[in-house]
């Protein structure tokens, strides 16, 4: 009856992981974050290897230290069983007491140097890690949004800190412990060889197997590893999205459906573990088992020379030594396989990032943008973000110095477009875009964008206080200059109320903080550095219609004598615009002030009173 139940919990466990199996698959991403790569690429092995040039002095004298350890590892067993021959006699107390501390300083010798090789490869691994990180920082910021529209940010963070953290494991511990896995165990069967070759022979022997079932190990583990990284993908992925929008979870009540997805999700990762566990059960005491019959073999043969005087009871002591020691390299050069090919899969995702080229860069002979005016032109400036697939076309528009442009139109009309390409985060794909004269493909963008206060819909606050973010633009402003900033968009009086000011922590995102709050104090942020342009994408979007009043005032004083760009649903918030631009499908349809657009009864008068009604 025991059997028989243990048979059916046994085909209902399978069943139940089928299910979660097909469940799973629909889950899997396809993209290369999951492949375990080569298991050897000569020009990845070399870049990586010029990665750590810099600290050549350090690696050979690690590689220094790993040839004498190994050394001293492989001389123990021939100094135990020269001692035993030699020492364990009448009369030679001496002999064995040398032979004694001979072995022991072998011993402590090896410890040492094995501790100073580990110390020296643990900071050479630091810094190489630490200059990637800084290298795929700074490589980051130097690509353009549209670069960073096609890229998730979780695929990102996995090369920062994922595949970076697998090179540090690698240099730390394979670089300088493969080569004393391979430099060991050809010293150890030199040292065989040369005490009784015949005995070598009969140990050697056995390798076929060892060989046999080490590459049986490594093809099936490569799976089983595979396996447990995708799913471990996938956990970290659904962990981060169910945190991210519980608000959206607890408000469709889906706690239960995401608590049934991840128990899938966790299962079938604790499934992937099991058999990758398995076949660790079954491959190092594999290893052992063929090592103990290795020994069986040399003790029995090795005990019939010793009985017929052919052999010494302390070079047979010597061998049994160094079967022991025989396997643990070959052990660890079978547990080094998956560590290699992992490193070579990250090696060829970081590398990949870091040539991704930056599609917009500074030309040769771009010049520092002086201090300017505000006058833009586009002339018959076309875009697109994608082959194919134009956004903008034929766009001239001119923006006289102080004046106010609103942009109207339904979404997907190329509104935000317009002002991404005036701060260059996008290159224009035909015509010209000018400031004050200078074509902005042949000015810095530094210098460019130092002169342009943007307020993007989507405000953005980053962890710290709240005068951190209002200074974020201009490190080197006073509090004085913060709060006076604060107080020109209103700002000022929601801040003094809060228990500590302006040092108030806004949390991430700045979440403890309203929607509004959060808005005001980007406000703030752009009018501190003082622009000569104001970019202002959907700004008054997010605050309700108190708040959009109390900012409104503000705004005008803002503008005064600005070149200001308004993107802007509510009409109503740029009637006073000098220019209203209408766009729809990426070209101008109308353009005017609001009392002639609307005298026109033409696109623009139907989007407002459209509004209105």
């Amino acid at each position: 009856m025991i059997s028989s139940n243990g048979h059916t919990r046994t085909i209902s466990n399978s069943k139940e992981r089928q299910k979660r199996e097909a469940r799973l698959k629909e889950m899997l991403p396809n993209n290369e974050d999951d492949l375990l790569g080569k298991a050897y690429d000569a020009r990845l092995a070399r870049r990586l290897l010029q990665s750590i040039g810099p600290y050549q002095r350090q690696l050979w004298w690690a590689i220094f230290l790993m040839v004498v350890s190994s050394l001293l590892g492989v001389a123990q067993p021939f100094i135990v069983g020269y001692a035993i021959d030699n020492g364990i006699r009448p009369n030679a107390p001496e002999v064995l007491s040398l032979w004694t501390m001979l072995f022991a300083a072998a011993a402590v010798g090896e410890w040492i140097t094995n501790r100073w090789r580990i110390g020296i490869m643990a900071y050479v691994g630091t810094k190489v890690v630490a200059d990637f990180r800084s290298q795929l920082f700074r490589h980051l910021h130097s690509l353009s949004l549209n670069f960073h529209n096609n890229y998730s940010v979780g695929r990102l963070m996995s090369r920062l800190i994922s595949d970076v953290g697998v090179l540090q494991e690698f240099i730390t511990w394979s670089i300088t412990g493969l080569f004393r896995s391979v430099f060991t165990l050809l010293g150890i069967a030199i040292a065989m060889l040369l005490l009784n070759w015949q005995l070598a022979l009969v140990t050697f022997a056995i390798l076929p197997i060892m060989v046999w079932l080490t590459n049986t190990w490594r093809v099936r583990v490569r799976d089983a590893y595979r396996a447990t990284r995708q799913r471990l993908s996938l956990i970290n992925g659904y962990l981060n999205e169910s945190i991210s929008g519980i608000r959206v979870t607890k408000s469709f009540s889906r706690e239960g459906l995401n608590m049934r997805r991840f128990d899938d999700l966790n299962h079938a990762y604790f499934d992937a573990n099991v058999d990758a566990s398995r076949l660790t059960a079954v491959f190092f005491p594999g290893v052992d088992l063929v090592g103990s019959l290795a020994m069986a073999l040399v003790v029995a043969i090795g005990g019939w020379l010793v009985t017929g005087n052919a052999l010494t009871t302390g070079t047979l002591i010597a061998f049994v030594l160094y079967i022991d020691r025989l396997f643990q390299p070959i052990r660890e050069l079978a547990q080094r396989y998956n560590t290699f090919q992992a490193t070579m899969a990250a090696t060829e995702r970081i590398f990949n990032l870091l040539d991704t080229p930056a599609d917009i860069q500074d030309a040769p002979d771009a010049v520092e943008l002086p201090p300017i005016r505000g006058h833009v032109c586009f002339e018959d400036v076309h875009f697109s973000y994608k082959d194919g697939e134009p956004v903008l076309h034929g766009i001239t528009l001119e923006a006289k110095p102080g004046q106010r442009i609103a942009l109207v139109g339904e979404t997907g009309a190329g509104k935000s477009t317009i002002i991404r390409l005036l701060a260059r985060f996008f290159e224009i794909s035909a015509g010209s875009l000018t400031i004050d004269g200078y074509d902005v493909r042949h000015v810095t963008q530094a210098s460019l964008r130092s002169q342009l206060g943007i307020v993007l819909q989507d405000t953005f606050l980053f962890t710290g206080s709240i005068a951190d973010n209002i200074r974020y633009g201009r490190l080197d402003a006073t509090d004085a200059e913060v709060q006076q900033a604060a107080e020109m968009v209103g700002a000022h009086d929601f801040i003094s109320k809060l228990p500590e000011g302006y040092q108030t922590e806004v949390g991430e995102n700045g979440v403890n903080l309203s929607v509004g709050q959060r808005q005001l104090i980007s406000f703030a942020r752009a009018l501190l550095t003082n622009p000569r342009i104001l970019i202002l994408d959907e700004a008054t979007s997010s605050v309700d219609t108190a708040t959009e009043k109390q900012i409104q005032h503000a705004l005008d004083t803002l503008m005064q004598g600005r070149t200001s760009f308004v993107v802007a649903h509510r009409l109503s918030t740029i009637v006073n615009a000098d220019q209203i631009v209408v766009l729809e499908n990426g070209r101008i349809v109308e353009q005017g002030s609001h009392q002639q657009l609307l005298a026109q009864h033409g696109r623009y008068y139907q989007l407002y009173t459209m509004q209105w009604a």
